[in-house]
């Protein structure tokens, strides 16, 4: 009986040991860089918003759902992006986000009204980002929430905060960092 626990618990051991790390989704975590392609050819980078509250969209030109998610940030960019929000869209449509983002991108955005910037990533470069790997099923639209420090805070998926979609919740944790992140008053007071 001995003998059995042992084996068990020496196989239980190697099965663990033999499974593929998984990537950290800790949070909060550093943003890693990211590059936006505009539908002009203009490569914008994730790095040039740093000092802002920053909602990502990685969304499919075709979907409703991104759609009214779009609807939501472009609300909250137009009401909290004079205090340092800023909301960006990310297609990146299979099999080509190039063409569908180069060509589909101006309608969505003229469609839609979008008032802050949309661009376009293939699906490698977002996986990467999102820390997925092939075999994890995908739900659209992922939404990752970074601070003004360039540090995410909040992220939608497997395991993370599907209130990222709701207005009223979403509109809370950015009022929230933008809080957080107001810089310390100076100069002296006068009396």
């Amino acid at each position: 009986m001995h003998i059995r626990k042992l084996t068990s618990l020496v196989l239980l051991f190697l099965l663990t040991a033999s499974m593929p790390a998984r990537p950290t989704s800790a949070i909060p975590r550093k943003s890693p860089e990211f590059a936006i392609s505009g539908p002009s050819g203009k490569t914008t980078m994730l790095s040039g918003f740093k000092g802002k509250v920053v909602a990502l969209e990685f969304l499919f030109v075709r979907s409703t759902h991104c759609a009214r998610v779009a609807m939501t940030l472009n609300r909250l960019n137009g009401e909290l992006g004079p205090r340092g929000f800023q909301a960006v869209g990310i297609a990146f449509d299979a099999p080509d986000p190039s063409k569908t983002g180069g060509q589909l991108l101006p309608a969505m955005v003229e469609n839609l009204k979008l008032t802050y910037p949309v661009g376009y990533a293939n699906r490698e470069a977002v996986d990467s980002y999102l820390g997925r790997t092939g075999k994890e099923i995908l739900a659209i639209p992922q939404i990752v929430v970074i601070d003004r420090n360039g540090m995410i805070r909040a992220v939608t998926g497997d395991h993370t905060d599907p209130s990222l979609e709701d207005e009223n919740s979403l509109r809370t944790l950015v009022d929230g960092l933008l809080k957080e992140g107001q810089p310390a008053q100076t100069g002296k007071s006068r009396p």
